[in-house]
């Protein structure tokens, strides 16, 4: 328990000044309340004697313990909101800096990182976990915290009065902590149990979601509903069995506090029909019995969910701890954009892609990159960007190793154009502007205007401010090239990386697009991975990718005159195409 307790203050980091304020203010509450419950006595007492004949109540006595009622009912109240206002912004003041830290780390990791991490669990930990912490997580430590607090304040209360029932009182505490304890151990078995059905859970509903398309054109809903009631089925399954792991320890534990406070209130009642104790203070001692075993109680309440959140955090952890890529990297500013690879080789996982490749793109040229699908075109557009990093040999920018300069001073300078462009749900005026984030209006316009997508962009509702789906769903394929087309030319980088941009739009759309691109690339270091005649023939060199190696390289004239894959790669092309390269 107090190892979990640990973790969550010390995940509050700078903020945990503040946590053990409110730890200040529970105990200075607690003093109040104990002072209620001993005024509330001295009242009582004062009333019998006075019934008894044994004093008169003054109004000076009166207007003492109405003031001192006063007093500690507010003081209760003060101090219960300062530790609320103290306590419960910790949490989503946290959540929301450990979201930007890990949204930071996320986006310096290699991309090997997202494939041996599931999307859905690492969507989980920054949305719903994050999300049951922040909530949570201040409120359950202070119910625990608070609990101990009070428990332990009132038994030495207890103790200056009568140590007999104080003995009672704090025996009752320590076995019911016996019985925490063992739920503690319990809980920390089945916490992570618990997280890893919620991860499933979550990720079969995100995978059920994406593939909804590709269902409903099979005619699969049955089958793939199965999966995410798999899914469902075993959350519950584990949710129950949880839940009855739990009861016996729950059951033992009220037990001991029941049977504690009925032993105190017992022994209470003895000393005061013996003459040994006022009745009053009999009274008060019960009282605090009570107060003590129900701050134990809340204790066990908390200590579910207590653990259910040391699991969070510790699932949180590798990825806080994950490596960026650049770690090592120096800011570097580059004045000229050939790039070289030397000897490079890289696997994915135990599969290795690349083999021992080596190639010169110069300054200011376009290099076509064509090859048989699988051979590796796109892995080497993004070992050039650092997406990954090489397992063998080094990749040369300006003359610098890509791995002596963080990726900001990589990135900067390469503007990429994918094949499958992912738009973000917001107005097309900012996915634009995502290249270039404070551009003016006019650059922004400009830049559409180049890219040949102003006018269809002024044809729709709301124009640049027309807010897109998730992915730009709304859009056509053409469509959303061209925007980000138009978002790499914002951005105007000196090194451009084509990735297929044209290989799966209308012949309408790639008439537009290739007018974009001659805009884009125009006075750049270009790479372009083709499958179009029109592009691989204009480019300065082709690189022929095949099995990881560069089979063949040279110019288009240069290659179609040797026999090899390229040759029949065009042979191919020109029969797909219906025409011929004079």
């Amino acid at each position: 328990m107090f190892d979990s307790i640990k973790r969550l203050i010390n995940w509050t980091g700078t903020e945990k000044k503040k946590i053990y304020l409110g730890f200040l203010y529970s105990f200075i509450k607690t003093m109040f309340v104990a002072m209620q419950i001993m005024v509330a006595a001295l009242a009582i007492d004062l009333i019998l004697r006075d019934m008894r004949g044994e004093t008169t109540i003054s109004y000076t006595e009166i207007g003492f313990l109405t003031a001192m009622i006063v007093v500690s009912v507010l003081g209760r109240f003060i101090f219960s909101y300062l530790r609320a206002k103290s306590q419960e912004s910790v949490g989503y003041i946290t959540a929301a800096q450990e979201r930007l830290e890990i949204g930071n780390i996320l986006k310096n990791v290699p991309l090997g990182f997202f494939e041996k991490n599931k999307t859905g669990e690492l969507t989980s930990a920054v949305t719903t976990d994050l999300s049951f912490v922040e909530m949570l997580g201040m409120s359950q430590l202070d119910a625990i915290v608070n609990g101990l607090i009070m428990a332990i304040a009132m038994s030495l209360f207890m103790g200056f009065y009568s140590m007999e029932i104080a003995a009672i009182a704090i025996a009752g505490v320590l076995l019911s902590l016996l019985f925490l304890n063992l739920l503690g151990r319990k809980s920390n078995e089945n916490a992570p149990i618990h997280q890893k059905a919620q991860d499933h859970m979550i990720g079969a509903t995100i995978e059920y979601i994406r593939g909804m398309a590709i269902v409903k054109a099979f005619r699969q809903t049955g089958v793939s509903v199965e999966g995410i009631r798999s899914a469902y089925r075993e959350s519950r399954d584990i949710n129950i069995k949880i839940e009855k792991d739990y009861s016996v320890y729950n059951v033992f534990h009220l037990l001991v506090l029941k049977t504690a406070s009925v032993g105190t209130v017992f022994v209470s009642a003895m000393l005061g029909m013996g003459g040994q104790m006022e009745l009053p203070m009999a009274m008060m001692m019960m009282i605090f019995s009570f107060v003590i075993f129900g701050s134990v109680e809340a204790i066990n309440n908390a200590m579910h969910t207590l653990k259910i959140i040391d699991a969070t955090l510790k699932k949180l952890e590798p990825i806080k701890n994950a490596r960026p890529i650049d770690e090592k990297g120096k800011t570097v500013n580059l004045s000229t954009f050939d790039i070289r690879f030397e000897g490079v080789s890289f696997a994915y996982g135990e599969q290795e892609v690349l083999h021992d490749v080596s190639l010169y793109v110069p300054q200011n040229t376009t290099t076509a990159i064509v090859g048989p699908s699988g051979s590796g075109k796109t892995t080497l557009c993004n070992l050039i960007a650092r997406f990954y990093d090489v397992n063998k040999g080094r990749i040369l920018v300006g003359g610098i190793d890509i791995k002596d300069m963080t990726c900001d001073s990589l990135l900067k300078n390469i503007s990429m154009v994918f094949q499958k462009v992912y738009l973000f749900r917001d107005t097309i005026r900012n996915n634009i502007s995502f290249g270039k984030p404070g551009a003016t209006e006019q650059e922004i316009v400009d830049a559409a205007k180049k890219a040949r997508c102003h006018d269809f962009i002024m044809g729709l509702p709301d124009g640049y401010d027309t807010v897109i789906g998730d992915g730009g769903a709304t859009l056509s394929g053409g469509e959303k090239q061209r925007i980000s087309i138009a978002r790499a030319m914002l951005k105007d980088a000196p090194i451009v990386i084509l990735d297929e941009a044209t290989a799966s739009v209308d012949p309408e759309n790639e008439h537009l697009i290739q007018q974009a691109i001659s805009e884009l690339t125009h006075g750049k270091t270009i790479i372009i991975i083709a499958h179009r005649l029109a592009t691989i023939k204009n480019a300065d060199q082709i690189l022929v990718v095949d099995k990881g190696r560069i089979a063949q390289k040279g110019t288009h004239q240069q290659l179609i005159n040797q026999e090899g894959i390229y040759k029949h790669f065009i042979s191919i092309r020109e029969q797909a195409e219906g025409w011929s390269i004079d």
